[in-house]
């Protein structure tokens, strides 16, 4: 399943550049444009990481933070004009994971997300699984039809962006964003002779190819067809 994340913002502005460009990272988003809303939708869609806007209708962000508390454990990035050293304890001190002060930079507020979101995996889904193929994010071991896989650090962590996103074409430039960083500036072809690497690792035999390349756009874990 794609992360779904979760945007309480009342700036109409902000909150379209968040959509589109979480969106364009291939999260899944809903957005709320108060407090009250916000916490409805956080109740009923349960995402995986929340940015919060400190400054909102209904309810404050800081007193939505401590209501989410009290019912989970969910990330929260919060999301304010106000900088002061006091202000950001305060706004840790309510339960946020983690701090951005408008003015910001969509890429970091991304990496961010990453962050909380590798945070919090482990405990959200210890061993994914497509097909017979399966990886054990705790201890970061590829099996399949009982076969062990011997991954390097990067293979593993291609593969795991795969096996998060099934059936999903993902673009180069966010597997480049995923796995490498989004500041890489290495040669074009490392990703392709990575995919090789990989394809080859996790077919033995008869088995069939689970990466699959979307000609002129990326790859994508699937079943053949």
């Amino acid at each position: 399943m794609k992360e779904k994340i979760l945007v309480i913002e009342d700036d109409e502005a902000i909150l379209r550049i968040l959509r589109r460009g979480l969106s364009l990272e291939a999260y899944q988003v809903e957005t709320a444009i108060d407090g009250p809303a916000g916490l409805a939708k956080a109740r009923e869609w349960h995402p995986d990481v929340i940015v919060l806007d400190w400054m909102l209708p209904g309810l404050d962000g800081l007193e939505v933070c401590r209501r989410l508390r009290t019912a989970g454990t969910v990330p929260v990035l919060m999301l304010t004009a106000k900088d002061a050293i006091q202000d950001r304890v305060q706004g840790l001190d309510a339960g946020a994971d983690d701090y951005l002060v408008k003015p910001f930079e969509l890429d970091e507020l991304t990496a961010r997300v990453r962050a909380l979101l590798r945070r919090s995996q482990p405990e959200r889904l210890p061993v994914l699984t497509f097909a017979d193929l399966q990886l054990d994010t705790s201890t970061r071991q590829a099996t399949r039809n009982g076969r062990v896989i011997s991954l390097t650090a990067k293979e593993y962590d291609l593969l795991d962006l795969f096996m998060r996103h099934p059936r999903q074409v993902l673009t180069r430039d966010v597997i480049f964003d995923r796995v490498w960083g989004y500041d890489f500036g290495g040669e074009s072809n490392v990703l392709d002779v990575y995919i090789r690497y990989l394809r080859q690792k996790l077919v033995l035999g008869e088995e069939q190819q689970l990466i699959h390349t979307a000609r002129g756009v990326g790859y994508v874990m699937r079943e053949q067809a």
